[in-house]
């Protein structure tokens, strides 16, 4: 027998060095108990020499007494005796406890000051018992029964850098997997870049030469650069009502004394112009966040969400480089309107540049969309308001609109029929199974189809995503009709479908993103927890479309200059998923850079 024993964590169990016949029984039901806690310990061969002056505590004990940090702690704790002694006859080094195993030298990981993480040590092990929803605490209109798709990944990353020479800083934010040196014992830290992507090279190769600066009569324009930053910090009240989401994390990870640090941190590395946030708690706004932010400069715009709950949405921007000339907070909860009885929210504003001598704006919006994935209805439906809410502040009073910047958590994945509808500008919802609409449900059966009208009439909204009376007063945009252009996509449904199956939008928005790694089918994820990994947040842009590429210097549209490249599920998992010890959140931040031609 290798005369090792196991000791559950939360007993104390004698550690008798001079015992080697056999393990220590730990009945099945303590076993279940502490299965992703338990240590793998072996006595050190130095122990027979401890002089009797040693109190005997010291060394019948079990390992949560011995580390001063407490239970599951992931910071290193180095075991000495007392007096300064040091055994010399084995030359070993001592015992050091890091997150839940024992390992032996001298090796404590360094902190990064960048995007390094390390995993906690708790077990990977995914309870698949558990359900895969986020609960809404005190919600009652969320009572369905959800599943929520696991889209899987076991590829590892396989990319190329490509660095913006004014963003070289970004190319050092990076997460870290976790690799056991042969050896030493010790545990080591190698880095997964998150590169910045310049895809300024994409508009050359397009167009064979640089963008011309010149309007058509022969005026300069003005560049006008900016960044833009999506992120869902995880409300703390979430992450407690959803605390088997967050399993694979230790506790001491998951408080918000230790996770506002590292949140703050990420915000001032990424040094966005513009930040566009989800789940911002409202008594971590007001007393912490808002505070920071405007002391760092920034101008900042918040809308909680209706009813009992306690998050929300926040708009905030440097005043260097904008002012703000109206804000527009967006409730969909419509208490009259039973299709509307979430309590979900958008914040729309808008923006001028405060360096250039025009009158140009832009337009962001920042929203939360259910996260129900039975209720495409809803979800359909909040969406339609806000990009109506949009529609009212981005016109420029002459049949045309400023660019658009569209952020947030949608709650849906690429390619279903919601993102379609973003990117398209249109949907044909006809014969649609309602939880089809977020491509979050695998499932086929129990579902019933979207219902004509999808909204009605009673909510003011037109099937073109715009308030009815703005609708009457502004008639067609941009010289589009998308009434027209929508009734020729749907001339072979018949004719009692082809007034009421479908919607659509005037915006053209890209996303940022394209959701895979370049030239692999390799996907993107921008949350990964203990249940899941997918994409679900997104940065949509305006951007004129032409054979598939975006074109900039165009009035009313934005060039895309570069991006923080996202990660796939299988760098996640090798650094123990989201949140871990230095990204605190369970989602990933989303960056973008944009050329505005003024």
């Amino acid at each position: 027998m290798n005369g090792r024993r196991f000791i559950p964590f939360g007993y104390s169990a004698g550690l008798n060095t001079h015992d080697r016949r056999g393990h220590h029984m730990i009945a099945r039901h303590l076993q279940n108990l502490g299965r992703s806690n338990i240590v793998h310990l072996s006595a050190p061969q130095w122990s027979h020499h401890i002089p009797n002056f040693y109190p005997h505590w010291m060394f019948n004990c079990s390992p949560w007494i011995i580390n001063p940090y407490g239970f599951g702690s992931s910071r290193p704790f180095h075991w000495t005796p007392s007096f300064n002694w040091n055994p010399s006859f084995h030359q070993r080094p001592p015992l050091s406890f890091y997150g839940d195993s024992w390992t032996r030298g001298g090796y404590a990981p360094q902190t990064s000051n960048s995007y390094t993480s390390r995993s906690s040590g708790c077990s990977m092990e995914a309870n698949i018992d558990a359900p895969q929803r986020k609960r809404r605490k005190r919600d009652p209109a969320n009572k369905e029964e959800l599943s929520e798709s696991n889209e899987t990944n076991h590829a590892a990353q396989d990319k190329t850098d490509s660095v913006a020479p004014h963003d070289m800083e970004l190319e050092n934010l990076c997460c870290s997997n976790i690799a056991e040196s042969q050896e030493t014992g010790a545990i080591k830290v190698e880095a997964v870049h998150r590169s910045w992507d310049d895809v300024t090279s994409l508009y050359k190769s397009s167009h064979g030469t640089s963008e011309s600066n010149e309007t058509s009569d022969g005026k300069q324009r003005e560049a006008f650069d900016f960044s833009v930053l999506s992120y869902n910090i995880l409300a703390q009240d979430l992450l407690e009502d959803n605390s088997y989401l967050y399993r694979h994390c230790s506790q001491p990870l998951l408080q918000w004394g230790f996770r506002f640090p590292n949140i703050l941190k990420e915000l001032r590395q990424l040094d966005a112009d513009i930040m566009c946030l989800q789940e911002v708690q409202d008594n971590h706004y007001g007393m912490q966040l808002k505070p920071i932010l405007e002391s760092l400069g920034y101008h900042c715009e918040y809308k909680m969400r209706t009813g009992n709950k306690r998050d929300g949405c926040a708009i905030c921007f440097k005043r260097s480089k904008f002012s703000l000339v109206s804000a527009s907070p967006v409730e969909f909860y419509r208490p009259m309107i039973q299709l509307l009885d979430r309590d979900n929210i958008g914040l729309v504003v808008l923006l001028q540049p405060t360096l250039s001598q025009s009158a140009a704006r832009v337009c962001v919006a920042n929203t939360h969309l259910l996260y129900n994935p039975r209720r495409g209805d809803i979800k359909l439906t909040q969406l339609a308001i806000l990009l109506a809410e949009i529609n009212k502040l981005a016109s420029d009073g002459k049949d045309g609109h400023c660019p658009i910047i569209l952020c947030g958590d949608f709650n849906s994945v690429p390619d279903s029929p919601l993102y379609n509808f973003i990117r398209n500008g249109k949907l044909i919802y006809a014969g649609l199974q309602i939880g089809k609409v977020s491509g979050q449900e695998t499932g086929h059966r129990g579902q019933r189809a979207l219902t004509n009208p999808l909204w009605p009439p009673s909510l003011g909204i037109s099937s073109e995503c715009q308030y009815e009376t703005m609708k009457d007063a502004e008639g067609p945009v941009d010289g589009l009709d998308n009434s027209e252009k929508l009734m020729a996509d749907i001339k072979n449904y018949p004719m009692d479908q082809q007034t009421a199956s479908a919607i659509c939008h005037k915006f053209k928005l890209l996303s940022v993103y394209s959701h895979y790694l370049p030239g692999s089918n390799k996907t993107e994820v921008t949350t990964c927890h203990s249940k899941s990994a997918v994409t679900v947040d997104y940065i949509f842009y305006s951007a004129a479309k032409h054979n598939g590429a975006a074109l900039s210097g165009e009035d009313g549209h934005l060039q895309l200059l570069g991006k923080l490249a996202l990660l796939t599920e299988q760098d996640l998992w090798t650094v123990n998923r989201l949140p871990n010890e230095n990204n605190s959140s369970d989602h990933l931040p989303l960056l973008a850079k944009f050329r505005h031609k003024l």
